[in-house]
């Protein structure tokens, strides 16, 4: 007797089930995607118990007939595949014809549907039809899922909390929304708003609903193409940062996708504009051939595979390089009001789970925001960028708490940390000397002698060109130990020792697998760093100034190399609100 069965629909379902329907957020994801796909205008979600109990998508999209509603429902039905070359030219965010089938195995589903004449009401529960007759004929799609998991009680028991489940699912309609700007997307929970944006077609408009006029008003827009690709969207300035990259919110041909190439370029971007623990709000758009992209190799469709990534890697590099430089990046000691800023006391549940930041509204009242303001940008407004910052002149009058410069000019009064002013100052004098094809040299008097274990000195000896690029004249010295006779004149005098022993300590530490590039400015930040002058470290007025005017001629004068500010600025307007002296 054979062992070998075919499976029944429903239990195929069911296994599918497992990598389609993860979690109540992956039910929505799927479910809206449906809405977005029918051309919808307006979405709106509601959640019962953080889609605990029930899971509500209504749309005002094209709809589906009987004989469709019906097949929706059975698996690999898709309307967006009608033959074998299709599948190289997705342009839908839904076309394996699995969502629907596959939640329906695990859950009571009440789909309503109509093109705008006699509708269709189809009931499925646990994936199979209970009923099929004729409803009203709103146009559009409304389907309700209730009863998540109750065949596969498995699953069941690792559902998250409710305040977890809706924290995935605002998270996804923040992302969504984002990605489809001109659409109108409303999440309720409980019937409690929690996200509203109004579709206008604005990116930064839609920022505004869903960050605030805080985050908005600090973006920076970027936009550039190559062969192959198309970038358009947003980024923060670096004094906006969050504690993990969920905040990289990439699209490719407007699908929300998770990548590691994508999310590399742009952290390296704003290497030394940040600290290695924090990350910038990016919301950036990727727009190619969908032939250069593979979207199957995954049921949820948020992982990607791209074609010509180098070429992708170093358009978003450029671009947002590009961006930071030419702005001027100098953050306002005081935070101004948010706009239409929200009276009642609002009680936040702080949800951070399998790294993941969001808000959750606990207040058993509904709260209404106006969300119809987003700052616009005035077209005669001037732009201040980078290369202005380079004719500012900053007048030293004193030393704070020993660490800090004190300066002014007729704009307002300029706080400068010594220490990272200094590290931004050297680390580029560095950078630029290791660039350089043509290396100086100077005699060293006396020798350094430097004694390594057997370990180390072979790692040295494998790798002793890295030295012999960067002017050092080396030579072995005995049992393990290299003796160095001439340095590179851009080391600092009277700290050669402690520099040449912090650059061979570097070599060992990466063992020659490294990039030149990331290698050379790893040793201008660690020497950077510890050449500068420190906290606490008195220096006279003059030599402030002089900082100061090395300061403003940097390419980033912003940030020290690891990231932290340089200088902040209190204008006249902030000091003259702070002493009541304006009181608007």
């Amino acid at each position: 007797m054979s062992k070998i069965k075919v499976m029944s629909e429903n239990l195929a379902n069911k296994i599918a089930a497992g990598e389609v329907v993860e979690r109540i957020s992956s039910v929505v994801k799927e479910l809206v995607e449906n809405s977005i796909d029918a051309q919808a205008q307006n979405i709106i979600i509601k959640l019962e118990d953080g889609g605990l109990k029930s899971i509500n998508v209504l749309d005002d999209g094209l709809g589906m007939d009987k004989e469709d509603a019906t097949l929706a429902f059975l698996r690999h039905a898709t309307s967006k595949l009608l033959r074998d070359d299709d599948l190289f030219f997705i342009d839908t965010l839904g076309f394996r014809g699995e969502a629907l089938p596959s939640i329906a195995s695990v859950s009571d589903v009440l789909l309503k549907t109509s093109q705008g004449e006699i509708g269709t009401l189809i009931e499925i529960k646990g994936g199979k039809i209970i009923q099929n007759e004729p409803s009203d004929s709103r146009k559009g799609t409304n389907i309700t899922v209730t009863e998540l998991f109750y065949n596969t009680p498995a699953r069941l028991k690792y559902l998250k909390t409710e305040a977890s489940e809706l924290a995935g699912c605002t998270s996804l309609i923040e992302r969504l929304a984002l990605s489809h700007e001109n659409i109108a997307f409303s999440l309720y929970n409980n019937d409690q708003i929690l996200v509203k944006t109004s579709g206008s077609g604005n990116l930064l408009k839609c920022i505004h609903e869903i960050y605030g006029l805080n985050v908005s008003s600090k973006m920076l827009e970027i936009k550039n193409s190559n062969d192959d690709f198309d970038v358009y969207g947003y980024i923060c300035k670096p004094e906006i940062l969050k504690s993990n990259r969920n905040h990289f919110i990439t699209f490719v041909n407007d699908r929300l996708v998770k990548n590691y190439d994508i999310n590399k370029a742009i952290n390296d971007a704003y290497y030394t504009y940040k600290p290695d623990t924090k990350f910038p709000i990016v919301i950036l758009k990727i727009n190619t051939d969908p032939t250069l992209i593979d979207v199957n190799i995954h049921p949820t469709k948020q992982d990607i595979k791209l074609s010509k990534i180098e070429s992708l890697y170093e358009l978003i590099y450029n671009t947002i390089k590009e961006a930071l430089y030419k702005s001027l990046l100098i953050p306002d000691a005081i935070k101004k009001p948010e706009y239409n800023e929200v009276k009642e006391d609002i009680v936040n549940t702080y949800v951070k789970e399998n790294t993941e930041e969001t808000y959750v509204n606990n207040n058993s009242s509904q709260v209404v925001m106006d969300l119809s303001y987003a700052p616009e940008k005035n077209q005669d407004e001037p732009i201040v960028i980078n290369e202005e910052l380079k004719s500012l002149v900053l007048y030293p009058v004193g030393i704070a708490l020993g660490t800090y410069i004190i300066a002014q000019n007729d704009e307002g009064v300029y706080l400068i940390d010594q220490h990272a002013a200094q590290e931004r100052v050297n680390y580029e004098k560095y950078l630029q000397a290791l660039k350089d094809k043509e290396i100086s040299t100077t005699a060293l008097l006396f020798p350094i002698t430097v004694e390594l274990s057997p370990s180390e000195f072979l790692i040295l000896k494998n790798n002793l060109n890295v030295l012999l690029n960067m002017g050092f004249k080396v030579e072995e010295f005995g049992l393990n130990t290299y003796i160095i006779k001439e340095h590179p004149t851009w080391l600092k005098p009277g700290y050669e020792e402690e520099s040449i022993r912090k650059i061979i300590d570097l070599i060992i530490k990466n063992q020659g697998e490294f990039d030149v590039v990331k290698f050379n400015e790893h040793i201008a930040i660690t020497l950077a760093c510890k050449m500068s002058i420190k906290a606490n470290m008195r220096i006279s007025l003059e030599a402030a100034e002089e900082l100061l005017n090395e300061l403003v001629t940097c390419d980033n004068p912003y940030n020290c190399p690891h990231g932290r500010p340089t200088i902040i600025k209190f204008s006249i307007y902030d000091l003259e609100r702070m002493f009541k002296r304006v009181m608007n």
